[in-house]
């Protein structure tokens, strides 16, 4: 497939080396200086392309930028892409990096917002690992222990064209309903970067509480700021995992 990826960061840029070695055509934009933008799109295997180049002539648009860069894109940037393309929010709502969202504050589920700024349906996949857990803990598919994501939205064709991408990255995708219950697998719920299997994460979607994610979310940030040094990735999922005594992976 042809693929544009706006953004090169952790995630952005993981998803595009995976699946550049998956075999697909893959573009990649990100801010800043096109010389960095060229040697960063090299370190992936991708192309470098400019914000309007990179949804042109392509089957899906997977936009992976801080929740707070999203109004900065171009008003007009899907206006002439076809109806067929899919586009695919990666992002994570966090106040302490992004500011202050109102409609986010008082409870507007993330990727709904998303969509209405980008004035475009979109699906919400590949927000609910760690960076850490996208770029080492993919597997071949039919693997024992294969980590699961979740993917949400209202186009049933295009989750399930979204989710072959998943299993292209080394991961098992679990429908988790339609857009507006992507909350879900939002920050501060147990499907939340808790590297489950597809049955630990089915369990895990289904005992979300919408109301409680936004407090566990500043806790576990309050939490990890108490560190003197950079946490390692096992105590940041081990202290994720403890949020949630009923996760299938509580401590």
């Amino acid at each position: 497939m042809k693929i544009g990826i706006i953004g090169t960061g952790a995630i952005g840029g993981t998803i595009a080396k995976k699946l550049v070695a998956a075999g697909h055509e893959v573009k990649v934009h990100s801010a800043g200086e096109y010389d960095s933008l060229k040697k960063r799109a090299q370190e992936l295997g991708a192309s470098p392309s400019t914000i309007n180049e990179v949804v042109s002539n392509v089957d899906v648009v997977i936009v992976s930028i801080p929740t707070k860069a999203i109004p900065d894109l171009p008003k007009d940037l899907f206006a002439d892409v076809p109806d067929n393309v899919i586009v695919v929010d990666t992002s994570n709502y966090y106040p302490f990096r992004d500011a202050k969202i109102e409609a986010l504050k008082n409870g507007k589920v993330e990727s709904i917002w998303v969509a209405e700024t980008l004035g475009r349906p979109l699906i919400k996949a590949f927000n609910n690992l760690l960076a850490h857990s996208l770029e080492y803990g993919s597997k071949p598919e039919g693997a024992e222990g294969r980590i699961a994501m979740a993917v949400s939205g209202d186009d049933d064709k295009a989750k399930m064209i979204v989710s072959d991408l998943i299993n292209d990255a080394g991961f098992d995708a679990v429908d988790a309903g339609s857009l507006s219950q992507s909350w879900r697998h939002q920050p501060g719920t147990p499907a939340y970067c808790t590297e489950l299997n597809v049955t630990e994460l089915k369990e895990a979607l289904a005992d979300g509480i919408k109301e409680n994610a936004a407090d566990l979310r500043d806790l576990a940030i309050s939490k990890l700021m108490e560190h003197t040094t950079q946490p390692s990735h096992e105590e940041i999922l081990a202290l994720n995992r403890s949020l949630f005594p009923k996760n299938p992976k509580g401590l």
